[in-house]
């Protein structure tokens, strides 16, 4: 058995400044995203707040975290202002910055009043990625439209790369053949060890098209942390309702978890970064984890230096397939 790592023998920063392509795209951002669901309202617990949200941001440029991924339906705009915050902070090339267009405005003169809405907030002149966040949910405006809207913000340089939210493969298809000047680079979807659902169908499709998976929810809310337990259970109006923080899920998870403590007592690292390394040990997978405080930024850093072995990922990816969790 491996003898675990000291904090001293922790690789050094280099590798985590390493960054990887945005799908077929030219751009290259961080092997981890930050995440700014959080930073919309209060509902993640009483100590988020608009300063340390944003000098958290800031810090990911400094680190090599770049990719900052917010959108318009966070905090009704409130998010994307928070990170306008960040990039004044840390500069405007210090930060690649990923913002979403919501579901609700899908018809193309709403998508373009959107994307200045969100320039706005955001004090740019370009978005780096312009995703669509979901697919309209009452089918009153075909695809197509939405994402010749998309190609012609991009045309006009207010959008720099394309990317969609929360898509299948059949939602995929569509998209992209609709567009006839550039191609969808990314695919932001709710990915983690306890939800797989991404690996039957979308994301076998991503890597053969070369398109990234941002994987959102990385951490399951705070759950692969190891933060919570039966005997500890989340507050806040966002984690004390959801599905997976019920006593019988977290007993049927109990072995996973428990191995992933183990693994990070052997490396000598905080079982998130376990849950990250899991997720980029998948080819073209970004993960998207949120974070409130700059001291987030630096553990996520450091986290992205932590390579599992095989053995180690056919083990968690074992222990993760038949949890059988209650979903609703």
């Amino acid at each position: 058995m491996r003898r675990p790592r000291t904090l001293s023998q922790s690789p050094s920063q280099d590798a985590v400044l390493r960054s990887v392509p945005l799908g077929r795209s030219d751009a290259r951002v961080g092997p981890i995203g930050l995440g700014t669901w959080q930073a919309g309202d209060d509902t993640w617990g009483p100590d988020v707040n608009d300063a340390d949200c944003a000098a958290a941001l800031a810090e990911g440029g400094r680190l090599g975290l770049n990719l900052i991924d917010t959108a318009e339906n966070y905090g009704r705009g409130h998010a994307e202002e928070v990170v306008g915050s960040a990039v004044r902070q840390a500069g405007r090339r210090q930060l690649f910055v990923a913002t979403k267009v919501s579901e609700h405005h899908l018809h193309p003169e709403d998508v373009v009043k959107a994307c200045r809405g969100s320039l706005r907030r955001l004090g740019l002149r370009q978005i780096d990625l312009y995703q669509l966040h979901w697919t309209d949910p009452y089918d009153q405006v075909p695809l197509r439209r939405t994402m010749k809207a998309l190609e012609m913000l991009q045309r006009d340089g207010l959008v720099g790369q394309i990317g969609v939210s929360n898509f299948a493969v059949r939602d995929l298809e569509e998209a992209r053949s609709a567009l006839s000047r550039t191609d969808i680079v990314s695919d932001q979807v709710q990915y983690n060890i306890l939800h797989r659902d991404v690996e039957e169908e979308v994301l076998p499709y991503c890597r053969r098209e070369r398109i990234s998976v941002l994987a959102y929810s990385p951490l399951a809310r705070g759950l692969l942390t190891g933060k919570y337990s039966v005997g500890h259970l989340p507050q806040d109006a966002v984690r004390v309702s959801a599905v997976l923080f019920r006593p019988r899920n977290l007993q049927r998870m109990a072995a996973l978890l428990g191995e992933m403590r183990a693994l990070g007592r052997l490396h000598a690292r905080p079982m998130a970064h376990v849950a990250l390394a899991w997720l980029r040990s998948r080819p073209g997978v970004i993960p998207i984890p949120g974070v409130k405080r700059p001291a987030q930024t630096a553990e996520l850093a450091a986290a992205a230096s932590l390579q599992l072995s095989p053995g180690e990922v056919r083990s968690l990816d074992h222990l993760s397939s038949n949890l059988a969790l209650d979903t609703f």
